[in-house]
């Protein structure tokens, strides 16, 4: 009886016990238009941040604490009671994409590849550096990782700084590779910092969020979303933001008619992440091809805002209006809940959300 008593334990352990207190707390405060559901995914994923699904069903998740996490619903119930380490002590290794059965993780300074991973996510290896020549600074370094339409492997390069001149022309910058580290190719300059983009389901256009620079207000400048058109083209920083706002720092005679502006204005210190256009079946006819963001939230607001999932509406390819999806995490008392990072969607048409406060990955369903 002891032996089985132990086997119990163990067991018991193992799982992802979604039922926990605190997490039926923040559950109940959260409010999503009606016939939809939220729910833990998995718990106990601390500072999770973006994520990618392998092609048997495996999520990984990256953070900004060094560790990279391997989530496993093995029984098929919509939880995930098994979660594996996949790497430790990795630089601010945020950014995680898969292709090809193997798991792709960016550091500041750096991409690894770990191969076969959904095969042996306990005991992953070691991995193989695809890339390692990118700047160390940690101020905005961390990456976010995506698999283009066109294969290649795309991320960005934060500015080192809230607001400064650069010399290295690498920084404040988008760039693709391809999968084996070769062609790096910076396609874009003057973003301050993005760390969320996709590809618009119907022109395969790539959108991608910017964070706007702190300390000119509480309303200014805008966040961004902004659309890379296939040829280099300059979004504004340092000299400009939002199109409209020159810099009182930096700007000197530009004038931002001289820059890319974004195609739509979030409120300003939102701090938009990550995005998805949705591509599923699950949700009703009119979230297809619409924009879920999320926004993570301000830190030095004197009122925050943000901290919920925005759902941008587009319409012939371009955004029209905004309006939140899920909202709750902040509450009328200023307390923050929760503050989303990344949105992911999955083969049945579910949204699964990074938490990094909370450290949880929840599960948004549409039942009919």
């Amino acid at each position: 009886m002891k032996g089985l008593s132990w086997v119990l334990f163990l067991w018991a352990f193992s799982l992802n016990i979604a039922a926990k207190p605190e997490h039926d707390a923040v559950l109940s405060r959260l409010r999503l238009p009606y016939g939809f559901k939220i729910s833990i995914f998995a718990d106990d994923v601390p500072n999770a941040r973006q994520m990618a699904l392998g092609d048997k069903g495996v999520l990984f998740v990256g953070s900004r604490e060094g560790q990279v996490y391997a989530l496993r619903d093995a029984n098929g119930d919509g939880v995930a009671e098994q979660r594996f380490t996949v790497a430790d002590n990795l630089y601010l290794p945020n950014g995680v994409a898969y292709k090809s059965g193997a798991l792709y993780v960016a550091e500041v300074n750096r991409i690894l590849r770990f191969d076969d991973i959904e095969s042996h996510p306990e005991q992953p290896g070691e991995p193989k550096v695809v890339y390692d020549t990118l700047p160390t600074d940690k101020h905005h370094g961390w990456k976010y990782l995506r698999f283009g339409p066109d294969g290649k492997l795309y991320s960005a390069i934060g500015a080192p700084c809230n607001i400064c001149k650069l010399e290295d022309k690498r920084f404040a910058s988008l760039f693709r590779i391809n999968p084996d580290g070769s062609q790096f190719q910076i396609l874009a300059s003057g973003i301050r910092n993005t760390v969320g983009f996709d590809w618009e389901p119907g022109s395969q256009s790539l959108f991608f969020n910017e964070n706007g620079r702190d300390y000119l207000g509480d309303d200014a400048p805008p966040d961004e979303l902004n659309k890379w058109t296939g040829s280099h083209e300059h979004y504004g920083f340092p000299y400009c933001h939002a199109g409209t706002i020159r810099d009182p720092e930096l700007a000197e005679d530009k004038a931002c008619v001289q820059f890319k502006p974004p195609l739509w204005r979030y409120k300003a210190h939102v701090a938009p992440l990550g995005m998805r256009f949705y591509t599923g079946n699950q949700f009703p006819e009119q979230y297809a091809r619409q924009l879920f963001v999320a926004q993570h939230g301000s830190w030095n607001r004197s009122q925050p805002q943000g901290y919920q999932i925005a759902l941008v509406k587009f319409r012939s390819g371009q955004p029209v209006d905004e309006q939140a999806f899920i909202s709750g995490w902040l509450q009328p008392d200023g307390k923050v809940l929760g503050r989303p990072v990344d949105v992911l969607q999955t083969p049945d048409g579910s949204l699964l959300i990074s938490d990094d406060k909370l450290g949880v990955i929840y599960k948004v369903e549409y039942k009919k």
